[in-house]
């Protein structure tokens, strides 16, 4: 069957690979011949090895509406998708999901795989009660869907990364009565289904985690009678053996919190600390820059071929309406440049390429 009537399926094909991430679902809609061709994996790596895909920047971020030359703050923060299009540096809103007229739950995770965004737990805006929810955008139909909720106890401040390809991590935490979690489990989005794995060695409440090289990585945290007292050890579950592996000791050198990492496509691995960046080399932590001043407090950070993206809130307006500040850093010039940002509080992000 020919894609395009008339045209080799190769060259119809490059058609569709050129166009716009925001025409997938008129794309989809055309006939069943485009439906299925934008709806296959390989479609999304076709696009990124051709170098049409596009990089957004994906924030949940509080609604400040202006009102009469000021900004007004809502008294409960509401919280919302915002996404930077990373080469025209246009801001969107995604749709709200159905369901949650008070925004995204509060504290929730976000991470992507292929081309579809998650919200992971976090809080009820209304009741601040944990939830177990998972609710997944679709860049290719512009739609939220409803995921299996997290199985076993509601958790919240829990590790998450992505392997962003098929499956969702999560480790650590704590459920409702404040103790801290040793249990983990990951998330199959092809098959909605979520399966346990080992335990940790160690309980690992606000821990940080990322996917680096094969392995999620689940970096400090601390144990229920702790408090507060951040580990320094950091453990990792190595997905094609199913195991985790011995604690590393003294992985980070603060007990007072951990440090926000990420990690490159060729293996480097980033952390923002304390106002510096640093860099994961010869098995140690070194200052390899610093983070603009005015990023008081670091959300987020990304690294991306030749660069790294550091999102934080600046000087607090009013309430939750903070200054938002981001900044690109290219790593072969150390030089950074600011982005164009919305005000309102960052509690989380994550960088989607489709």
């Amino acid at each position: 069957m020919e894609l395009i009537p008339n045209l080799p399926n190769d060259v119809a094909r490059e058609c569709l690979l050129r166009a716009s991430y925001k025409q997938f679902p008129v794309i989809a809609s055309v006939c069943r011949g485009w439906n299925r061709e934008v709806s296959l994996s390989d479609f999304l790596h076709q696009r990124k090895a051709s170098r049409h895909s596009q990089e957004l920047l994906i924030l949940s971020q509080a609604r400040v509406e202006a009102s009469a030359g000021s900004g007004k703050i809502f008294a409960t923060p509401e919280y919302r998708v915002s996404v930077l299009e990373s080469g025209s540096g246009l801001w969107t809103e995604l749709p709200p999901i159905p369901g949650q007229t008070k925004g995204l739950p509060l504290f929730c995770k976000l991470v992507s795989v292929g081309s579809d965004l998650l919200v992971l737990g976090g809080l009820d805006p209304v009741t601040w009660q944990a939830s177990d929810s998972v609710f997944v955008f679709s860049f290719l139909t512009s739609k939220w869907r409803v995921g299996a909720t997290m199985p076993g106890v509601r958790r919240s401040f829990f590790g998450c990364a992505s392997d962003s390809d098929r499956t969702v991590l999560v480790a650590g935490g704590h459920d409702e009565e404040k103790c801290a979690l040793t249990s983990a489990m990951v998330y199959d989005v092809a098959e909605d289904k979520w399966t346990f794995l080992p335990d940790m060695a160690r309980e690992r409440d606000e821990c940080k985690a990322i996917f680096h090289a094969g392995r999620f990585h689940v970096i400090g945290g601390y144990a229920t009678e702790e408090q507060g007292q951040f580990s320094k050890t950091a453990e990792s579950f190595d997905v094609s053996t199913w195991q985790w592996g011995p604690l590393t000791d003294d992985f980070v050198d603060d007990t007072v919190t951990s440090p926000i990492c990420a990690a490159g496509e060729n293996g480097d691995l980033y952390a923002c600390w304390r106002g510096d960046v640093l860099m994961f080399i010869n098995d140690t932590w070194q200052k390899v820059g610093q983070i603009p001043a005015d990023v008081y407090n670091v959300a987020y950070v990304a690294v991306r071929p030749g660069k790294l993206i550091v999102i934080g809130n600046g000087k607090a307006l009013a309430g939750y309406g903070e200054a938002t500040v981001g900044y690109t850093c290219d790593l072969s010039s150390a030089r950074w440049v600011k982005l164009e940002t919305h005000v309102g509080h960052v509690q989380a992000g994550c960088f989607l390429e489709v």
